[in-house]
């Protein structure tokens, strides 16, 4: 039923919907690559993907989903996590690209919610949380209703595939341009030397990233006089964006339209509207959709959710409502800014505050590349909060000049009593750890 309407939709369009180090693949080609060990499959087996945004990866996600399966994609960079990601998922085989490379058990496992999928005969998707606490939950999605989103037309854009194969907001990217005739160009080193390139060949109109890259850009030397004419749109999510780096790329590509995605594993990517190019508020909407804030934390309600979690109880009350613990601010508007995540709250002496406030300061600082600020347990006042710099390559930073800046421009209570100059750690994601 998938590739039934990717080909209608792809009929008679001579134009490559994915290229890849100079192979375009058009989707007349998909029937051409084989699978192989496909037969070895049924509908409702689960089935683990090792692949990344290339031809083989690509066919064999989409023709594993047509025949039913319920597909866990992954990549090498977790390769260390694989063995945690088989069990918890219950898969019976691995593929590696188009080839089965491993065979667990040609037996279903019995669970109570792949029991549900199958019965549904639909196909399925798993994801993996990628929280940095605790252990990676396994998110099942029946296909059929992920897909429904991208039955709306919407433009088509040539993008660069800069978020990774086994994540979420990888898989809106590829279905997104395959149901509305774009087209993916993968990249496999995410490097800004290389991200100019690949979109100076390719005149790569959709940049999507991440906030830890786009800081990474803005710094980037004469970054306004190289970055490609072609880019129309630089889409950022997956992290919280600081102001001061979005206020000079505004400056920097007056003639680019920055728009922030808002979405996680579990309900799906939503649609957002920008209050402004230059603004972190939003208003997040779609089909089924609804919104609610308590105690200034949003809450999302979606009949596209996921079925739930294999390894985990489900997060949803019993009304269908998900906490997503952002922390928001509500403009005379009605459009909302994640200021940070609930559990990032730091409290000094009965004192509320987001480590963002503190961020946001340092990194006006002259020579701050990175900050992350966050709290320490303290007898006296409950917490206090500590900050982590990263200076730029080329600058010296002095410590004590910092510290007087930062003084000067926050209330007493939110100084930090300890600043370390450190190299912080970027994840394989492009995210700050």
């Amino acid at each position: 039923m998938i590739l039934e309407t990717l080909s209608r939709i792809w009929e008679d369009i001579e134009k490559p919907f994915f290229i890849s180090e100079d192979k375009k693949l058009f989707f007349r080609e998909i029937n051409k690559i084989k699978v192989f060990g496909i037969e070895n499959t049924s509908p409702g087996d689960v089935v683990a993907l090792i692949g990344d945004f290339e031809p083989n990866s690509i066919l064999t996600l989409i023709k594993l989903l047509e025949k039913g399966c319920i597909v866990v994609p992954l990549t090498e960079e977790t390769s260390k996590q694989h063995e945690y990601f088989f069990e918890q998922s219950k898969v019976q085989f691995v593929f590696n690209k188009n080839t089965l490379k491993k065979t667990i058990s040609k037996k279903q496992y019995q669970d109570e919610l792949l029991n549900n999928l199958r019965y549904r005969n639909n196909p399925g998707l798993i994801l993996f949380t990628t929280g940095t606490t605790g252990n990676p939950k396994a998110i099942l999605h029946d296909f059929i209703p992920f897909i429904e989103r991208y039955k709306t037309p919407r433009p088509g854009y040539k993008s660069l595939s800069f978020l990774l194969f086994d994540h979420i907001g990888g898989i809106n990217t590829l279905f997104h341009m395959l149901y509305n005739k774009g087209c993916v160009v993968s990249i496999q080193e995410r490097t800004v030397e290389n991200v100019i390139r690949t979109c100076e060949k390719y005149s790569i109109e959709l940049l999507p990233t991440t906030p830890t890259f786009l800081r990474l850009l803005s710094l980037y030397p004469d970054i306004e006089n190289i970055l490609p004419k072609s880019i129309r749109i630089i889409s950022y999510g997956t992290e919280r964006f600081d102001q001061p780096t979005l206020n000079r790329l505004c400056k920097q590509f007056p003639g680019i339209d920055f728009k922030q995605t808002y979405g996680m594993s579990e309900l799906g990517i939503f649609r957002v509207k920008t209050y402004a190019r230059d603004s972190l508020f939003m208003k997040i909407g779609g089909e089924d959709i609804e919104t609610k804030i308590v105690k200034n934390v949003l809450f999302i309600r979606s009949k596209k959710r996921m079925i739930g979690y294999l390894n985990a109880q489900s997060p949803f009350d019993e009304k269908g409502w998900y906490n997503t613990k952002d922390c928001v601010e509500v403009n005379e508007e009605g459009y909302i800014k994640i200021t940070g995540r609930d559990s990032e709250i730091i409290n000094v002496g009965g004192l509320k505050f987001m480590p963002a406030e503190i961020e946001k300061v340092a990194l006006k600082f002259s020579g701050v590349k990175y900050a992350k600020a966050y709290s320490r347990k303290n007898p006296i006042t409950g917490q206090h909060a500590e900050l982590l710099i990263e200076n730029e390559a080329s600058i010296d930073l002095d410590i004590d000049q910092l510290k007087s800046f930062i003084k000067k421009r926050v209330p007493k209570h939110m100084m930090p009593t300890k600043i370390k100059l450190i190299k912080l750690n970027i994840s394989h994601r492009f995210k700050k750890l």
